[in-house]
């Protein structure tokens, strides 16, 4: 099958578990796993930020992100396609007694101008603004990039108003590689930022949250809370840091295949896409002829592996491991569907 419902199916390669099996290991929890802590410096370095912390999951990551950021009855602002939003099960409210304040903005991309009419007055009846929080790329969005002056002016914006801004930057890869940022220059433009290994580098497990020594500090008791302390994490930690440094080259690649299977379901009469709205790994399109179940279980009998995504539309999502070769029994499928 070839499987486009997300960048998270990928399987370790041969060069990964090799790394895994040399990783020397130890206790993460008592700080003293050498895979861990070499992973830790990597990224942040990368980043440009002070300090990070080796976490299971984007969704926790995340949610720490806001819980050093918040007291209860606070507010974030947040995109009305934001993963926070849509898809960490109100966590927000569960762990850190804080409500999001979801805004409209175009395809996943907050601007200004909306963020600074949603910030809140200090009243004592208010719910009180705390924290932007940023999705980029935004994978509601179709895998749409933020600019990198638009998130300078939005952290400007935001240290104006005394608020931090949080990224989920569980696909920031894909962003930097699409727009030519460099990974320092999104790490000067926020508080903290959460990133994934798991999604398009394709590691097996785990995420980073970046931030200031003291903000990752405080990051560490959480997610010991949470439940997220891990003791031989470094196998995990050696597949995130393998991943970083060969898969991340082939994002470009992605991008590629995505764009053109989106140009050929732009010449469908049975599909709706503005080709230009894909601008990273993801492609989502709507179905104007025919049903969403229909046009997927076309799809599944041509061996090709799609997800719906609310509503009529379909999402296809592009890894380092689908081959040109599949791509080409994608654009098939597409070609040949006759809405039946």
């Amino acid at each position: 099958m070839i499987d486009l419902r997300s960048d998270t199916v990928t399987r370790p390669t041969e060069g990964m578990w090799n790394a895994m099996n040399r990783a020397p290991v130890g206790d993460d929890v008592f700080r003293e796993d050498p895979s861990v802590n070499a992973l830790e410096e990597e990224i942040s370095l990368l980043f440009g930020k002070e300090a990070g912390v080796f976490v299971p999951s984007g969704t926790m990551g995340n949610q720490i992100g806001l819980k050093v950021h918040t007291q209860p009855a606070d507010e974030v602002i947040i995109d009305e396609l934001a993963h926070i939003y849509h898809s960490e099960g109100a966590a927000g409210g569960l762990i850190s007694g804080i409500q999001l304040r979801p805004l409209a903005g175009i395809r996943g991309v907050l601007s200004t101008g909306q963020v600074k009419d949603a910030v809140r007055s200090r009243n004592d009846w208010d719910p009180h603004s705390s924290v932007v929080a940023l999705e980029n790329t935004s994978n509601m969005g179709g895998g749409t990039c933020y600019g990198i002056e638009t998130i300078r002016d939005l952290y400007q914006l935001a240290g104006d108003y005394n608020l931090a801004l949080h990224m989920d930057g569980a696909r920031i890869w894909n962003a930097s590689v699409a727009t030519g940022t460099e990974l320092k220059e999104y790490g000067a433009c926020c508080d903290t930022i959460s990133v994934c290994f798991s999604k398009g580098l394709g590691a097996p497990v785990g995420s980073m949250l970046l931030g200031s020594e003291k903000k990752i500090k405080l990051a560490r008791r959480y997610r010991k809370i949470l439940g997220g302390g891990m003791r031989q994490a470094g196998m995990l930690a050696a597949a995130a840091s393998y991943a970083v440094n060969h898969h991340f080259e082939k994002l470009v690649d992605d991008h590629r295949k995505a764009k053109k299977l989106a140009e050929t379901i732009s010449e469908s009469v049975f599909f709706e896409i503005n080709p230009d709205d894909a601008e990273t790994n993801i492609v989502l399109f709507r179905v104007v002829r025919g049903t969403v179940s229909e046009a997927l279980d076309w799809f599944a009998s041509r061996n090709v592996s799609m997800i719906p995504f609310g509503g009529n539309t379909i999402r296809a999502t592009f890894h380092f491991q689908i081959t040109d070769n599949d791509l080409d029994q994608a654009i098939s499928a597409v070609e040949t569907y006759n809405g039946i």
